[in-house]
């Protein structure tokens, strides 16, 4: 009992300690000169309570200087030559404006700050030249004709988009550097042979589920299979995924038996009369115990091969072995039934079952390699 006493106190000084910690009053941030974020967690807190007098504290002191800050930072922006001083002064006065929206948001706060200041009149007229600092980086980018660029020049006509939407042919541009950025993948899944009469379409309709689920339009990469690549009439592949199987086999059956003998000592057998009494008598009981085990086997190796759609070269090649046994266990016994356990006996009011058809089969053996070809993709694929 004391010890889940004290279990329960270490609990709540935890929670306290985690509660504290995500409530700072924001004087740390204050301290270091991070005064943008001393505000907002000042904010946090003061929400939950009003009358916190360190955050109190913290807001009055560290609002000022933030907006001090921001304010110079977007003047020192507009008068230098950096490529993008409209967008950093933007960004500049944006914070200024969030503190605004938190603070009138939180009635504690409004205590301490009683007029916050926006920049929402000052932003106005800086955006038509932050979009075309950004549309023509994007033109920039994308006239150097590499992805790698192109995914830059993307960026950038979207960011012209935000400022004012409509800019220009800014949407044409945001296709065409989407396009060149896009790493077109033609995924070839073999079918498995027509003489195994199996499918493998179940399968090969989980990898496109993958390849379009996890690989969205808003991606850099896009996965076609041969007649999406010819409906659309893509021009070219970037790589060439072919996926198939090397080898399996379905339905692969093993027999194991095993037989035993099984004895228990000092078993009541009946009873008997000594000296006109009636005595319980006990002996050793045995039977003969066999068990038996089918083992349905069916196991297959995948291939996966990514080639360069140019040169045809092969970027990574890997295989990956997926097995799936299916069990039926019975027993039969000759003998005394009191030599058994309870286990053995259940297991002797079995009966051999009757296995799951190929086709279940083949499915289920296919599970662990899909369980590895996915992983595998999706590591080849994290840096494009």
């Amino acid at each position: 009992m004391k010890f889940v006493r004290l279990l329960i106190s270490l609990t709540l000084i935890v929670t306290a300690v985690l509660h504290f910690a995500g409530c700072s009053s924001g004087k740390k941030a204050y301290e270091r000169g991070d005064y943008y974020e001393a505000v907002m967690k000042s904010v946090t807190r003061l929400r939950q309570n009003p009358d916190h007098s360190k955050s109190q504290e913290t807001l009055k002191n560290a609002y000022p200087l933030a907006v001090e800050f921001f304010e110079t930072q977007a003047k020192n922006d507009i008068a230098s030559n950096a490529q993008f001083r409209w967008k950093s002064a933007i960004q500049s006065y944006n914070s200024i404006n969030q503190m605004y929206e938190a603070i009138r948001q939180c009635p504690g706060c409004m205590k301490v700050i009683k007029t916050p200041a926006n920049y929402y009149s000052e932003i106005g007229p800086l955006k038509e030249k932050a979009a075309e600092e950004s549309y023509n980086a994007g033109i920039d980018a994308l006239m150097k004709g590499n992805r790698n660029d192109a995914k830059r020049a993307y960026y950038n006509f979207a960011d012209a988009q935000s400022y004012v939407p409509g800019y220009k042919d800014v949407i044409e541009y945001l296709d065409k550097a989407k396009d060149v950025a896009t790493l077109k993948v033609v995924v070839e899944q073999i079918p498995v042979p027509a003489r195994y009469n199996l499918s493998g379409g179940f399968f090969q309709d989980k990898v496109e589920e993958f390849l379009h689920t996890n690989y969205p339009e808003q991606s850099f990469i896009k996965f076609f299979t041969p007649d999406e690549a010819k409906s659309v009439n893509l021009p070219y592949a970037d790589h060439i995924m072919r996926i198939q199987f090397d080898d399996f086999s379905v339905g692969n059956s093993v027999l194991k038996e095993k037989e035993e003998t099984l004895t228990k000592d000092s078993v009541k057998v009946g009873e008997a009369k000594v000296d006109g009494k009636v005595v319980p008598v006990y002996n050793t009981v045995k039977a003969k115990f066999t068990t038996y085990r089918k083992e349905i086997i069916s196991a297959g190796l995948l291939s996966m091969v990514i080639v360069d759609g140019k040169t045809n070269g092969v970027l990574t090649h890997r295989k990956f072995n997926g097995e799936y046994v299916w069990v039926s266990q019975w027993a039969r016994f000759n003998g005394d039934d009191r030599a058994l356990t309870d286990q053995q006996l259940a297991l002797c009011k079995l009966r051999e079952q009757q296995p799951p058809v190929a086709q279940d089969l083949f499915l289920e053996f296919t599970k662990p390699i899909y369980n590895q070809l996915i992983p595998s993709i999706r590591s080849f694929y994290q840096n494009y």
